[in-house]
């Protein structure tokens, strides 16, 4: 009987530091998240703005380049944020836990779309500044539809399946009391919030690049960031954790008969 107490109490420790960590690893990937998609933007400004965007692509390549690393480091933590905490989210709900892993996936998807497009307009770029009397127009409509598959890939990412993957993680949360749960209030609030953003900017009310768009999407990029701090230095309830027992392959089929 004390060899099953210290068998039961040893796993139970492996378990909630295995728990911790992965609460610690998913908050430094939102900061990863958070700072990369901000790089990104930052760096892309010589081939997504002005004019003269065909020019200046080409003589920033090295920095529109570095943008498309940033928001491949943005898509990979992205990615890994749904991964680290489905294990802890599918003890509450497995099917909304994996849904929110699947359309975090689609947002990755998404986000890789706008970076290839990008790229392609940074080739486009290069071979109007090689042509020796480039015909412009032909260039510019090229120009304009690969700026348009960024735009419309800038909004459904960051915004649209942004709303979705939130709105899942947090419900999850402040239903489990994973972390506390004015914590996951902003969140639901946040996720509402650049939902509905994604929803004036597509039907054109708003521009995503606005004062209105910038508010709208601040509270779920404040609560990204303080979810994350709140991760990396409590981690998850243990005692939620522990209300919840893990689901076995075990369990489900003793379930099932």
């Amino acid at each position: 009987m004390h060899t099953n107490r210290q068998t039961a109490t040893i796993e139970g420790d492996k378990h909630m530091n295995t728990n911790r960590q992965a609460a610690t690893i998913v908050g430094v990937l939102f900061i990863v998240a958070a700072v990369t998609a901000i790089l990104g933007l930052l760096f892309y400004q010589p081939i997504l703005t002005g004019p003269d965007y065909l020019m200046n692509g080409a003589g920033h390549k090295n920095q529109v380049v570095l943008g498309a690393l940033m928001e491949l480091l943005l898509v990979c933590s992205a990615i890994g944020t749904a991964i680290g905490m489905f294990p802890v989210l599918r003890r509450v709900n497995e099917r909304i836990a994996l849904a929110h892993l699947c359309f975090r996936f689609l947002e990755a998807v998404i986000i890789t779309i706008g970076i290839v497009a990008v790229l392609s307009l940074l080739t486009l770029s290069q071979a109007f500044v090689a042509a020796s009397g480039p015909d412009p127009s032909a260039f510019r409509a090229s120009g304009i539809a690969l700026l348009a598959v960024h735009d419309w890939t800038f909004m459904l990412g960051p915004l649209f399946m942004l709303g979705i993957n939130t709105l899942m993680y947090s419900y999850l949360l402040y239903k489990s009391k994973l972390v506390p749960r004015p914590l996951a209030v902003l969140g639901l609030t946040g996720a509402t919030l650049v939902f509905i953003c994604a929803l004036l900017v597509l039907f054109g009310v708003i521009a995503q690049i606005s004062v209105w768009g910038a508010l709208l999407a601040v509270p779920v990029a404040l609560y990204e960031m303080t979810l994350a701090v709140w991760l990396i230095v409590k981690g998850f309830n243990p005692s939620a954790i522990a209300s919840k027992p893990a689901k076995t392959e075990t369990n489900e089929l003793l379930s099932a008969a």
